[in-house]
């Protein structure tokens, strides 16, 4: 069996970033998926279920309502590895097209207050599995040590 595209990234080599994963049609469009990796794999602790759970909920709604990139937004979820999220959006794309957004987004993600969206037992199906003070503190620190001065390393899977 041939391997997934994703299969195939060196996780040894790769740092905490924002990649273009794959492109794929779909008709006549193009769909980007983005891979919006927060944490180094196989080096540093993977995120928990209950931070990863929180800011799936305030990304995929801070996404969803944005005012320019709403109509874009097909798809915000984690990875399985827990290391980070993808990011599924309409469009050619390359990552320094989407810094600005997912700057507003982990910003928006730190400093949120209040009841997480869509945390009750109607909305969601494990929603006692949130932990909205760690999802803040891994979003500021994802602003900080990645994206505040993103470069080119930061932006290209490596080789």
């Amino acid at each position: 069996m041939e391997k997934i595209t994703s299969f195939t990234i060196n996780h040894i080599a790769l740092q905490p970033g924002i990649y273009v994963s794959r492109k794929d049609k779909a008709g006549n469009a193009v769909i980007t998926t983005f891979d919006i990796r927060m944490t180094s794999p196989n080096e540093e602790p993977v995120m928990n279920t209950a931070e990863v759970h929180t800011i799936e909920h305030l990304g995929a709604t801070f996404l969803r309502n944005h005012p320019v990139h709403a109509s874009r937004v097909l798809y915000f979820g984690p990875m399985g590895c827990r290391t980070g999220f993808y990011l599924l959006l309409t469009g050619d794309l390359e990552s320094q097209n989407i810094v600005p957004l997912i700057k507003e987004m982990f910003t928006f993600i730190r400093d949120y207050e209040g009841e997480v969206p869509g945390a009750s037992p109607r909305d969601c199906g494990n929603y006692l599995d949130m932990n909205l003070p760690m999802a803040k503190y891994l979003a500021g620190r994802y602003l900080e040590q990645v994206l505040a001065d993103i470069g080119p390393e930061r932006l290209i899977y490596p080789e």
